[in-house]
């Protein structure tokens, strides 16, 4: 493997719509030949940018570093490839490993496939070389391979992450479709929130948002909660290197002084998210409260709002209409001063709220195609604002 001081490529993968968020995160941690793709974004770094991408990046899901690139046109060139590479630079013989595979516009129809194929070619390179293979283990892997095949490229990754980033270790509960902490951070970043004024969800959920939020205003890292990272069980890993990173990291922590506030008008919600509050250690900066958003008071300062309201799937159409209308009469008339957010991808709704948004934005919130819009409330006209 690369030397410290080496830069190498990577790829960190994100949720469609986050990519120039992502893109932004490294730029600002210090990576270099930054290119934005399809729901991933490129980049070049040494492996301890790599433990820091980790343990930083809010709207990273994975950490890629790309080890192998050919073409495959056959069964056999996936195989033959897979096995050139020198495996025993990477895992133990007697280790553990998975592979996840991902294929488009190619000859292979299974992923599934793809992987059991390059698994063989692993096990038989290290049952030639030393009598004895390594083993899968899908739970906890020493090593978790990926491969990505489009049309006839094929790369060949290490994932240095581990669990999927989403994963940061600080949700114990979750009520019935919880946001993914990856597009709540997204969200929040987007949102332009100067981590400063106040900060409000009045329909928490679990508290994802509010959590992601507090961790924003406070310098907390992303991977803070997290008990591990792939990258720990690698060959090359430095734990040396990694403590003085997590060390300068945390040293940057700072104290938020503002409000932030949630609110659901489900009481069993409300107590899951107080749960996973008080296990962040987060309680001192966030109130939640049983309350109905229609019946809400805002902090008396204005500052940014994000909601993630039921969508159409949830709720009668008659009564959705009803519903987004009263958001955007609630907006209207107790939210003067604040920048209002709402993600649904309930778009027929959205249209009932009554306010013109500033800015429309497409992310997806798991496999549901959303608009994330802006709402700038204010009296008046936009004219009187302006002047």
């Amino acid at each position: 493997m690369a030397k410290n001081t080496d830069n190498y490529s990577m790829i960190a993968k994100t949720s469609f719509g986050l990519e120039p968020v992502l893109a932004n995160e490294l730029k600002l941690l210090g990576a270099t030949d930054i290119e934005t793709l399809n729901r991933a974004v490129a980049f070049k770094g040494d492996k301890g940018f790599m433990y820091k991408a980790n343990y930083c990046c809010r709207t990273a899901l994975r950490i890629l570093k790309p080890i192998a690139h050919f073409n495959v046109k056959t069964n056999e060139d996936l195989y033959n490839q897979i096995m050139l590479i020198n495996w025993e630079d990477y895992l133990r013989k007697d280790g553990l490993f998975v592979i996840d595979s991902v294929i488009k516009d190619s000859i292979f129809t299974h992923s599934q496939f793809v992987a059991q194929k390059a698994k063989d070619a692993i096990a038989d390179q290290f049952r030639n070389k030393f009598g004895i293979r390594p083993s899968v283990d899908l739970e906890k892997p020493d090593l978790r391979i990926n491969i990505h095949i489009y049309k006839e490229n094929c790369t060949v990754s290490l994932d240095s992450s581990g669990e999927s980033l989403h994963k940061r270790g600080y949700r114990q509960a979750t009520n019935i479709a919880p946001i993914s902490e990856v597009l709540a951070a997204g969200m929040i970043l987007i949102s332009g929130w100067d981590k400063q004024s106040n900060f409000m969800d009045p329909m928490c959920g679990s508290g994802t948002l509010l959590i992601e939020a507090a961790m924003i205003a406070n310098n907390i890292p992303a991977g803070y909660y997290r008990k591990t990272f792939g990258f720990e069980k690698w060959k090359d890993f430095e734990p040396a290197l990694w403590e003085t990173i997590r060390n300068a990291i945390l040293n940057k922590m700072v104290e938020y002084e503002g409000e932030i506030v949630g609110s659901d008008i489900s009481e069993q919600t409300i107590k899951i998210a107080k749960e996973n509050i008080r296990f962040a250690k987060l309680h001192k900066d966030i109130a939640v409260e049983v309350c109905d958003f229609i019946k809400s008071e805002p902090p008396e300062t204005p500052g940014v709002l994000i909601m993630n309201p039921p969508y159409g799937e949830r709720m009668e159409q008659d009564n959705m209409i009803e519903f987004y209308k009263s958001l955007g009469d609630t907006l209207k008339t107790k939210y003067d001063g604040w920048n209002a957010w709402i993600i649904s991808s309930d778009t027929d709704a959205l249209r009932f709220i009554g306010l013109k948004p500033t800015q429309k934005i497409t992310l997806f919130n798991g496999p549901l195609e959303c608009r994330f819009m802006k709402f700038e409330i204010y009296s008046g006209s936009r004219k009187s604002k302006r002047e």
